[in-house]
């Protein structure tokens, strides 16, 4: 009688083994390399907005005047405002290599593309008194492209499904460019003595391009985040991430420049006849070029004096100087992506 029960037993204890391993199997992700892969985008919008630099000699403003021939001093100002803003603003897209150290820890290494959207860095309007008619004006538009390294730490409690996480670490930019594109457009009288009719405007439109170059420079960045297994070796997240990157200006250069000067009837603006005209291989050295300080004294290349639209500095073959300039890449995004484990 011992013998059947015991051998019942056996058998009732061999199969619930059996139907425990079986669910183990069902609910356990099976075994792989430590390593995994991870794509992302998303956007940053700005949070530590801060006053523009200058484009060249002409002020984060966006500043309206009003000329007025019977003033003693013709220009008056109508409006006058502050530029403000950030280039933490835009898309970011990002691969990274990730290593496991355990269940609840991992490393990353991502190598993350910027590009931020358009800023309005200074506007200068000026119109002739009780008219919309135009005199001058400059506008310039500000962007940044880059490409950075951004090494962390991941934490999380290690959960299959659904599984919240932690991110930490540094932000190292490899490469980057502040593109500013100006246009600029102003009527002026004739030099004494052009063989033009009289009543004859000077029409100068000018257009260029500037590629600010960055010095080396180290951010922070974090994010909290929330992963979903999808299947075996793959699942999806989402993240909100803070990033703090403040760039100082190293060099500039002038990588596109236009400029066409014309003859124009001051009452209609029909063209009469096109003066002269400039491009980049006209600029130079001085002109074209930037190096940026953090002091300037009497041995810097400053401009010591103007002709039309070309500048005269103390030393015209070599790079200008400047004052440095800021500006942050950081920002509060939303990310979204896909983790692949090897």
């Amino acid at each position: 009688m011992k013998r059947p029960i015991l051998l019942s037993a056996l058998a009732l204890s061999l199969a619930v083994t059996s139907a425990v391993q079986a669910q183990d199997s069902k609910s356990t992700t099976p075994p792989h390399s430590k390593f995994y892969l991870k794509a992302a985008g998303g956007y940053f919008f700005s949070i530590t907005p801060g006053q523009f630099p200058n484009v060249g000699p002409y002020p984060p403003q966006d500043l309206h005047t009003q000329y007025n021939p019977a003033n003693a001093n013709p220009l008056d100002t109508l409006s006058r405002k502050v530029l403000t803003g950030s280039y933490g603003q835009g898309v970011r897209g990002g691969l990274s290599v990730g290593y496991n150290i355990n269940k609840y820890i991992a490393v990353e290494a991502t190598f993350n593309y910027f590009h931020s959207a358009k800023n309005l860095m200074t506007n200068n309007l000026t119109t002739v008194v009780s008219t919309n008619k135009v005199l001058g004006s400059i506008t310039s538009h500000g962007y940044v492209n880059a490409i950075d390294f951004a090494p962390s730490f991941v934490f999380s409690p290690g959960l299959e499904k659904i599984n919240p996480y932690v991110r930490f670490g540094l932000v190292l930019p490899l490469w980057g460019r502040l593109y500013i594109e100006t246009d600029a457009f102003q009527l002026s009288n004739p030099p004494a003595g052009a063989p033009l009719p009289p009543g004859t405007l000077i029409q100068t439109e000018i257009h260029r391009k500037e590629e600010v170059k960055p010095s080396i420079t180290i951010g922070m960045q974090g994010a909290l985040g929330v992963s979903f297994n999808i299947s075996p070796r793959f699942d999806i997240f989402v993240e909100a991430e803070y990033r703090n990157v403040p760039v100082k200006s190293k060099s500039k250069e002038v990588t596109k420049y236009s400029e066409v000067n014309t003859a124009v009837n001051g009452s209609t603006g029909a063209v009469i006849t096109q003066i002269s005209t400039r491009g980049l291989g006209d600029l130079s050295n001085a002109e074209r070029n930037t190096d940026y300080v953090t002091t300037l004294d009497q041995n810097s290349n400053t401009p010591i004096g103007q002709t039309g639209t070309v500048v005269h500095y103390k030393n015209d073959n070599a790079p200008a100087n400047d004052l440095k300039s800021y500006i942050n890449i950081g920002g509060l995004g939303a990310n979204a992506g896909i983790k692949f484990r090897l």
